[in-house]
């Protein structure tokens, strides 16, 4: 500002100097150098505001890097904490879910259980609820005392549940505890109980022994004693826990079980007579699958790829002689087709190979037609098992209605025969379509392999018929030969179909 000053007065001062140059010179000549020395002030000032300002301009700028430094990890910890932030909010709905999935879960439980000790009295004998009825009671008033806690809650109700897993293995064998129960004259006896299976006994220190009834709107079970052998048996079985149960407690269960107890022979006789072609029909198919399932192992084993690729390489360098030796020492059946055809090269090489093809591929065929026909007919059979046992028991209807075993037993017959037709067309059709598949892929096989031995015995022309050059073991291209008419009923060359009929 105050260089601004001078500069302006400076101006002043020149522009009146011109105006009276000649009037003040001396006057001029002073204020010229109080101008000078104004400036050289002012230019001082000027230089010494500049240090200031250069000295005090890089602890700003260390300060400012310092702020802005500050500022940045400032920012970086203002996203982590909201990167915490978030993850703790996701983190709260998770477990937020994961409670209500939980508190879903034990509302399950706790249902499970209430159930569990509701319907536990009816399932059990009325006698043991002497024996562990106090924890079901415990485990169902738990359910509507709104005072206890959950984890109160599951307490009776877990201890109810480890009070019914010992009575299951408690009653492994037998069950004895003591108790008191009623007698028919309404007497209070203290004695013991033996649980056996669905049957519960009782024998009281008077001496008193019987079965185990429940009473209506009594939680007591009443006491019916025997007579004779049986009181003194069940006495000793309840006081020892060993002896012979003098009654049947399954009311016939078990012996009727025992006498309907069957096996296969017995379901086979009641299938009725159409079983027996059944049988048959199994039979052929079981064992066509074990002959072929034997063929198709020992067609594996006599594979030879390595024997392939030298025969290939013996005819593409014109060694068919050495290619015709090396398929007449092996057996595998490609090679075998591919070295007939090459034998018969000069009748019909494509005749040839489709002969010899036909050949291999009817070793694979056999059998299919065994398990097509089995397919097929054993349903059939089925059906018509069915037919003739419906026709039996309807026969029954009008006439012995008094025996009702003989039409259920025209029923069983019926659907035993279409029971056993479908297992067999269905147990015979996975081993079908695998034939059929390894049957393919022979087929697959041989005409590529044909394929390439066309291509390497390449046809070259005709001649009164088809021909064909092939390369000598010179190397050099043999003759073209005539293909002899074909057999009228065949279609094939007539030396080959002679060599077919060999």
């Amino acid at each position: 500002m105050k260089i601004l000053d001078v500069a302006i007065c400076v101006l002043g001062l020149s522009v009146l100097g011109r105006g009276q140059e000649d009037k003040r010179p001396s006057t001029m000549t002073r204020l010229s150098q109080s101008a000078e020395q104004e400036l050289a002030k002012s230019t001082e000032e000027l230089r010494a505001l500049r240090e200031q300002i250069a000295n005090e301009k890089l602890p700003l700028a260390q300060e400012l890097t310092a702020s802005e430094e500050k500022v940045v990890q400032l920012r970086k910890e203002h996203e982590r904490i909201t990167r915490l932030v978030d993850e703790g909010n996701l983190d709260v709905t998770n477990i937020k879910v994961e409670m209500k999935a939980r508190q879903d879960e034990l509302s399950y439980i706790g249902n499970l259980f209430d159930e569990y000790a509701r319907g536990f009295e009816s399932k059990v004998n009325i006698a043991e609820l002497q024996y562990c009825g106090a924890p079901a009671q415990a485990a169902k008033e738990a359910v509507e005392d709104k005072a206890l806690t959950a984890s109160e809650r599951f307490g009776k109700q877990l201890a109810f549940v480890d009070v019914s897993i010992k009575r299951l293995f408690d009653v492994i064998g037998g069950l004895r505890f003591p108790g008191i129960a009623v007698d028919l004259e309404g007497s209070v006896l203290d004695g013991q109980f033996a649980i056996l299976g669905p049957v519960a006994l009782f024998r009281a220190s008077t001496g008193v022994s019987g079965l185990v009834v429940p009473q209506t709107n009594s939680t007591k079970p009443l006491i019916r004693p025997l007579e004779g052998a049986m009181q003194a048996g069940l006495a000793s079985l309840v006081e020892t826990g060993e002896g012979n149960l003098p009654l049947d407690p399954t009311r016939g269960g078990a012996l009727k079980a025992l006498v309907q107890k069957t096996n296969i022979l017995h379901i086979f006789k009641k299938g009725g007579p159409i079983m027996y072609p059944l049988l048959l029909a199994s039979i052929l198919a079981l064992g066509t699958v074990i002959e072929r399932l034997f063929f198709l192992a020992r067609e594996r084993s006599r594979r030879d790829p390595n024997a392939l690729e030298q025969f290939f390489a013996a005819v593409a360098r014109g060694d068919l002689a050495e290619a015709l030796r090396i398929s007449q020492a092996t057996r595998f059946h490609v090679l075998r087709a591919l070295g007939y055809a090459l034998g018969h090269r000069e009748t019909s090489l494509p005749s040839a190979l489709l002969y010899a093809q036909a050949q291999e591929l009817k070793r694979y065929g056999r059998g299919i037609p065994v398990l097509d026909t089995v397919i097929t007919l054993a349903p059939l059979l089925g059906l018509l098992g069915t037919v003739t046992g419906m026709m039996g028991s309807f026969s029954l209807i009008g006439g012995e209605l008094s025996a009702p075993g003989a039409i259920t037993g025209g029923i069983a017959e019926a659907l035993i025969a279409t029971a056993f037709g479908l297992g067999i067309a269905i147990t015979s059709l996975l081993p079908f379509n695998f034939l059929n598949a390894r049957a393919d892929e022979a087929k697959h096989e041989i005409e590529s392999a044909s394929t390439q031995l066309e291509l390497l015995v390449q046809p070259q022309g005709m001649l009164g018929g088809p021909g064909l050059h092939a390369r000598g073991p010179s190397g050099g291209e043999a003759g073209a030969v005539i293909v002899p008419p074909a057999h009228p009923r065949t279609h094939r060359p007539m030396e080959l179909a002679k060599e077919g009929k060999a």
